[in-house]
């Protein structure tokens, strides 16, 4: 093993706060494609046919080779999928293709025996490998529960002496909607419930001297996930254990959402030099979601080297806050400004328009206002912006009321009507300005370099800090200046403002294929950075800027950042399976068909499962769940209770939408 060069956690859960350093994990062989250790990042994805149709798994695999995906995973839900992973093996051999297969296994111990013998790698969930799920409240002695670990031991072990016995490695994967009730029962909903459920396995073979191993800490919920790998890291290197991460977001959903929620939960991981292999969870074909993978690793190719010259800080300066914990949420405490910003007041979106056409109204519509030139008037939508920067530009129309002017300074102080008009300053001209300041709020440019002049300021409830970086590793930096602020006990709100003018001109067909697609690469690169300190926290307000790119585009990923990290809901969020062999009806036309009549229904979050495997469960905290329980048929849920079992797939949607009718959460579409 690697234990012996593992560096030391200073971050406590990683290597550095202060600069890109990957985590040193053990080196795991994968049917020849190894990782851990030096090894690049890897990307994989799982099939979605049927697992008895050999021809469709292996044409859908060789796409998913083509689009360069690493590792295959296929589900095995029983014996015979797991004899006809042989022929699958067998079949791309033939067709020259040697990528590593990996069986995913749920409930059948059996099955992944077998599988063990024929492929490269199992992956096996502690939640229902020696466990049924009841949820029912278990009750134990320190003593009954020590039993518990035998139980599982004898149960595990036949499966461990397989993989040492045909060098197949193996993942153990934990998901938190599929969390054991005795783990429930013990530890709790919580990401330490998520780890000690993995680490039960982990030392079971560890005791047994097998350590061809990857682990995982999946949930629909970027927080929690994250929160979940951290303290794995930390609970594995306290045990001497330093085995690689496969990282994801489970249910991730499609689109623009499901990249962002991606980002968010596994780019906050890449950022800190925790993971070795992802899989972005897309509710889409396999082959999809791998240039989505693609881009976010690819930000980390040569990480570690280029972010030496720009990095600021170092691990002595960066002094983690008492009150802050990676391991749980708890938002930073800042002022209310004017009722407005900071405080309780949900994150402030802030979009750069000083560029466009600022002689007609509709301009606005991409900002979430929409404008009627019949009725002279605006209708605001779902994702309404709260700041409009117009640089030094000045409309030639009248603003909504409850849309916010933010203009230049210079240009701010010649306004003759400064209402809901508000000025930005740099740093300096903050400092030489005695009186001429806003009586409300008063916005200031920050660098984490200006720390020591900042906080020589006197300080008041008008001023807001807008915290900017351009250095390559700038999350880091913009968390250091929060925790700089946290240790002073300064309270100032923060926005985080980050800049992507690099990005190239997006073409006017995007292709879904296309790993540099900007609106994509906006989408996973802002998630990765802004979400990465959102999710601890961290900030106030956020501000993207992104030169060629299209307002709407910019307004869309904002929300869907603030919506990702919990920080902000603007709409229903959709935590749908990326679909596989197991899966019971077309899940990417199910969820739009859901999508097209719920989506008004802000806040509300609705399961979408392919089958009872990702059930109850894997939907985690979803108000409402539509799960396939067999062909045509439908179960749906309330929470975690069933309502309606064995509903016709011609009525599912409409029960669903009168049960929601029923709880009175329910709005007509305007």
């Amino acid at each position: 093993m690697n234990i012996e060069t593992k560096p030391a956690l200073k971050g406590i859960y990683c290597n550095s706060l202060s600069h890109y350093s990957r985590f040193l994990t053990q080196e795991v062989n994968i049917g020849g494609v190894a990782l851990g250790g030096d090894f690049p990042i890897r990307v994989q994805s799982m099939t979605t046919t049927d697992t008895m149709d050999t021809q469709g798994c292996v044409n859908q695999s060789i796409k998913m080779i083509q689009a360069g995906c690493e590792y295959i995973r296929i589900t095995a839900p029983s014996i015979k999928e797991a004899q006809n992973l042989a022929l699958i093996k067998s079949e791309l051999k033939n067709k020259g293709y040697q990528v590593p297969l990996i069986a995913d296994i749920h409930f059948t111990p059996n099955a992944a025996e077998l599988a063990a013998k024929i492929v490269d790698k199992v992956r096996i969930n502690p939640g229902n490998y020696a466990d049924k799920k009841k949820f029912e409240d278990l009750e134990f002695t320190p003593q009954a529960y020590e039993k518990e670990l035998e139980r599982i031991k004898i149960k595990f072990a036949p499966l461990v002496n397989i993989c040492k016995q045909n060098g197949t490695a193996m993942r153990i994967g934990t998901n938190h909607g599929s969390l054991s009730d005795r783990i429930m029962s013990w530890y709790g909903d919580t990401p330490k419930g998520m780890v000690e459920s993995a680490m039960e396995f982990i030392r079971i073979c560890h005791s047994m001297d097998y350590h061809q191993l990857v682990i995982s800490m999946k949930s629909s919920n970027p927080q929690v996930m994250v929160q979940a790998y951290r303290l794995l890291v930390k609970t594995m290197v306290a045990e001497g254990m330093n085995y690689p991460l496969h990282l994801g977001v489970t249910e991730a959903g499609d689109g623009e959402d499901g990249r962002i929620k991606s980002a968010v939960g596994i780019g906050t991981l890449l950022e800190d030099g925790l993971g070795d292999t992802i899989r972005v969870s897309l509710t889409e074909d396999p082959e999809f979601e791998i240039p989505v993978a693609k881009a976010l690793v690819n930000r980390y190719i040569h990480r570690e080297h280029q972010s030496l010259n720009t990095a600021q800080i170092d691990d002595e300066t960066v002094e983690i806050p008492e009150i802050f914990s990676p391991f749980s949420f708890n938002k930073r405490q800042s002022a209310e400004c004017n009722t407005f910003i900071g405080g309780h007041q949900v994150p402030r979106v802030i979009v750069d328009i000083s560029q466009q056409n600022l002689k007609n109204p509709a301009v606005l519509d991409a900002a979430g206002y929409l404008y009627s030139t019949l009725l002279d008037k605006y209708t605001m939508g779902e994702q309404s912006i709260d700041f409009a920067y117009l640089g030094d530009n000045l409309p030639s129309f009248n603003f909504p009321g409850n849309l916010k002017q933010l203009y230049n300074y210079s240009t701010w102080k010649s306004l003759i009507n400064k209402n809901n008009c508000h000025p930005l300053f740099s740093l300096s001209e903050y400092l030489a300005c005695a009186d001429d300041k806003d009586a409300k709020l008063n916005l200031v440019t920050v660098s984490d370099n200006d720390f020591d002049s900042f906080a020589q300021l006197p300080l008041d409830n008008t001023l807001v800090l807008v915290l900017e970086t351009n250095a390559l590793h700038g999350m880091a930096q913009q968390r250091a200046f929060f925790f700089k602020m946290m240790n002073a006990g300064i309270a100032t709100p923060i926005i985080i403002k980050r800049s992507y003018n690099y990005l190239p001109v997006p073409p006017l067909l995007a292709n879904k294929m296309d790993e540099n697609d900007p609106v994509s690469l906006l989408q996973l690169y802002a998630g990765t950075d802004v979400g990465a300190l959102l999710i601890d926290g961290l900030g106030d307000g956020i501000w993207l800027e992104a030169q060629h790119i299209p307002t709407k585009n910019i307004v869309s990923t904002a929300f869907g950042i603030l919506q990702a990290t919990r920080s902000r809901i603007s709409k229903t969020e959709y935590i749908s399976c990326p679909s596989c062999g197991r899966t019971l009806f077309d899940l990417q036309e199910t969820t739009q068909m859901i999508r097209s009549r719920t989506d008004h229904l802000k806040g509300l979050k609705i399961g979408i499962m392919g089958c009872i495997v990702n059930g109850p469960g894997e939907m985690a905290d979803a108000d409402y769940g539509y799960v396939g329980t067999g062909p045509g048929k439908i179960t749906l849920y309330r929470g975690k209770q069933v309502v309606k079992k064995s509903v016709s797939s011609d009525n599912a949607l409409d029960d669903l939408i009168n049960i929601i009718k029923e709880d009175g959460l329910w709005v007509e579409k305007e």
